[in-house]
Parts: structure tokens; C-alpha cells; sequence
């Protein structure tokens, strides 16, 4: 499958998902959609589709925002330096829709690896377990408990 940036994607987004991934912004805490959902399955680049996490990998943080232990395709989130507001910080984006996601630090749970992916629910889009192989993410099945 491949992913895409495109008009069409950009169009159907709402005004807080368009400030979020295409203008950096924050949404925000405790007010995203995914911050308290635990279901099974993957999260997706609202814009291209790109498989970005997992439900294997999410973790309740406190932080105000979905928080992951790690990208389902490391190639898919890349990693930026960001030295807005006045701290330097690690931005993560989608690889192919070039979405802003959030930031990742490193404070979470060790036994996960140590990494908080701190990330905007209104760049996401959530897929179910069930509906996973229909939309053509079934290679991520085992990732999706």
C-alpha cells in the first residue's frame, strides 16, 4: 500500500485536525478522542493512512495525551529537532503525509523501552481489530491486542 499526501485528504479534514498535523499545532490535554482508549487495533496518519501505533504499544501516561512506547513502523515516524517555546524537544512526524504528531521523550515505561510518544489524537484515526484486514493493515493483526 502506499501513502499519500493529497488534496482530497487534506479537504476532509476538520479545522482542528488540519491546525494540528499541517500547522504543528497542540491540542488540547485531556481533550483528544484517543488520550483514555484502549481498544484493539491500529492508528493510522489521519491524512495519508500510514500505519503510525499500535494498541499494543499504548500506555496510560497521565500526560493529557495518547501516549506509545513505540511506532508500529519506525520508518513511518521521523524525528525532528524542536526548539519552540522556548525548550528543545524531539518532534514526530508521519514519513509520508509529513503530519505533525507530537513529540517523544524519554520517560516511559522501561519495560517497554523508555519512550513516551506523546501524540495529538486529531492526527490519528483509529481502525478496530475487525475492521483491520478489510482496510488492509492485517499485517499488523499480531501488534492490535
Amino acid at each position: 500500500m502506499t501513502y499519500h499526501k493529497t488534496k482530497e485528504a487534506l479537504d476532509r479534514l476538520t479545522p482542528e485536525q488540519f491546525r494540528v498535523t499541517q500547522q504543528s499545532g497542540t491540542e488540547r490535554p485531556y481533550t483528544g478522542e484517543y488520550d483514555d482508549h484502549y481498544a484493539p487495533g491500529i492508528y493510522v496518519d489521519v491524512v495519508s493512512g500510514e500505519p503510525l501505533f499500535a494498541s499494543a504499544a499504548k500506555f496510560k501516561s497521565g500526560c493529557g495525551w495518547p501516549a506509545f512506547a513505540k511506532p508500529v513502523e519506525p520508518a513511518n515516524v521521523g524525528e525532528l529537532r524542536d526548539q519552540t517555546h522556548g525548550m528543545t524537544r524531539v518532534e514526530v512526524r508521519s514519513a509520508h503525509a509529513d503530519s505533525h504528531l507530537g513529540h517523544v521523550f524519554n520517560d516511559g515505561p522501561p519495560d517497554m523501552g523508555g519512550l513516551r510518544y506523546c501524540i495529538n489524537s486529531a492526527s490519528l484515526r483509529f481502525i478496530p481489530k475487525a475492521q483491520m484486514e478489510a482496510e488492509g493493515y492485517g499485517d499488523y493483526l499480531d501488534q492490535a491486542t
